[in-house]
This record gives C-alpha cells, structure tokens and sequence, in this order.
C-alpha cells in the first residue's frame, strides 16, 4: 500500500520548488491506492500546469511496481476549509462558519490569528428610542476549537 506520507512528501517537494504561493491542502490514499491530492495557492487559483508539475513529481518517484490512481486539483468553492492558510487566503469574503455545538454566522472574514477567526456581520435591528431600524456591524471573535466548518459564500451578484 502507498503510504499517505510520502504522498505528502513528494507533493511538498514540488510546491517548496515551484516557489509560487503554493499550499496543500489535503492528500488521501484509498485502500485501493486512489491517490487524491489538492493544493491551492494564496493569490489567485491554481494553475493547471502547477497540477501536472505536482503530479509528475509524485508518479516519477513512486516504486516503480506500485500501481495506483493519481488525481491532483485544487479544491472546489463548495468545500469546507480544510488548512489555515484557506483562511488566510479568504480574508475579505463572505463566509459561512458552523458551529461544533450549535448554529452559524454568515459575514465578511475580517482576521485570522492562530486561535481565532473575526467576522463581521451586519444587520437592521429596531434600537430602543429609535422609530427606524439602524444598521447594526458587529464583530464575532470566533475560536478555531467552536469551528466544525467554514466554507466560502458563493455569490452571483
């Protein structure tokens, strides 16, 4: 069997050598050495040419016996944050983070610290002595421990 290590190894090797703002995001093998790698990177989105060069990396110093699957793309829009750097690399949209115990918050990703995340959100609350709502921003400091996932708001607007 393949082990998920040297996957992980062989895959770094390509991004440390690229040198473009490249990270890891997750890399799988199944039982049946289905070989699933994502990488994305801090500005912009992944190349196709950067998964062919990460790919050929892990298939050319793989044991030359060993038969397996190989697939390496970025991760998908729809998918929850995996690594910090997603967090980094998503600071100023909106994003949609559920809770372990219970409920979410939908709002804009203003921090990113080692043990917490800030959104802000915004909303029209009637305040006592006023006739008309205001518009209320609020800032919720939330800890990576209270996270169960984080994803990315599409939006068409």
């Amino acid at each position: 069997m393949i082990e998920r290590k040297r996957v992980i190894e062989l895959a770094q090797e390509r991004i440390d050598e690229l040198d473009k703002g490249l990270y890891l995001v997750d890399a799988t093998v199944s039982s049946s050495n289905a070989i699933n790698v994502e990488i994305d990177c801090m500005e912009g989105g992944v190349a196709i040419i950067d998964c062919m060069s990460v790919s050929r990396n892990i298939e050319h110093n793989m044991e030359e016996d060993a038969v397996f699957e190989l697939l390496v793309t970025s991760p998908g829009l729809d998918k929850p944050f995996k690594v910090h750097q997603q967090y980094l690399k998503n600071i100023e949209k909106e994003v949609s983070v559920v809770f372990k115990e219970h409920g979410s918050v939908t709002g804009t990703l203003k921090e990113v610290g080692d043990d917490k995340i800030v959104v802000e959100t915004s909303s029209k609350e009637r305040l006592e002595g006023k006739k008309k709502k205001v518009l209320v921003v609020k800032q919720n400091e939330i800890p990576f421990s209270n996270i169960k996932e984080t994803r990315v708001v599409i939006s068409f607007k």
